[in-house]
């Protein structure tokens, strides 16, 4: 399969090379090239058939990333957004993942690890990293010390053991295969948990795990 990929950077000379990068994947396709936020939604707007993922710089002119992410998630929850920036700080990396990014990359990254976060978010529906991961579990350790909001009934235990499997990245094969239950059945409690939830996607389902100590604090590797 396929997967599709459009780009959203005011730089075309980096905006290019990120086409390439990608393009030269076989199991990768760049389907548009936008100049900024606007004219990607633009483009969305127009298409019957949408990309698969979404990889958009932050600071844009006319409409910045954070924004475009904020319109993606809310019409668009089905496709995967990277952010893709020279800020690495926590504050920007919370922020873009708070509004729903599906995933967090500087752009000195390595090419590899662009390709490899693409395909990630694709197959799982996020993809966060070591540095992304201790962002989010700052803020887990900051609520597990307040009164959390949900009971302990509020999941039960073996939709708590799906969704720490999800939060630590693992693939719907690999969890069935963990817990010794089908593939549908773990796409059943998936479901479950978004209805539970209220949120559209995986990406915000790991988000609002972790916000809300549902899961414990793990690590990733790098």
């Amino acid at each position: 399969m396929i997967i599709k990929v459009a780009l959203a950077d005011d730089e075309e000379l980096f905006r290019a090379g990120i086409a390439l990068i990608l393009s030269r994947d076989p199991e990768i396709e760049v389907v548009y090239q936008a100049e900024n936020g606007q004219q990607l939604l633009d483009f969305l707007e127009s298409q019957s058939d949408l990309p698969d993922i979404v990889v958009t710089d932050i600071k844009m002119p006319e409409l910045n990333g954070v924004e475009v992410t904020k319109v993606l998630r809310k019409k668009y929850p089905e496709i995967g957004v990277i952010a893709l920036t020279t800020y690495n700080t926590k504050p920007f990396i919370r922020n873009m993942i708070n509004v729903g990014a599906s995933a967090y990359l500087v752009k000195n990254s390595a090419p590899a690890h662009m390709v490899h976060t693409v395909k990630q978010v694709f197959h799982n529906g996020f993809y966060y990293d070591k540095y992304v991961m201790e962002v989010l579990n700052t803020r887990h350790s900051k609520v597990s010390e307040e009164k959390s909001a949900y009971d302990a009934d509020f999941l039960t235990d073996r939709e708590t053991e799906v969704l720490t499997l999800i939060c630590q990245q693992y693939t719907t094969a690999e969890i069935a295969e963990k817990l010794h239950i089908s593939p549908r059945t773990v796409e059943v409690h998936r479901k479950n948990l978004l209805a539970k939830t209220a949120v559209k996607n995986i990406a915000g389902l790991v988000v609002f795990a972790i916000q809300n100590a549902l899961v414990a604090p793990f690590e990733v590797e790098a």
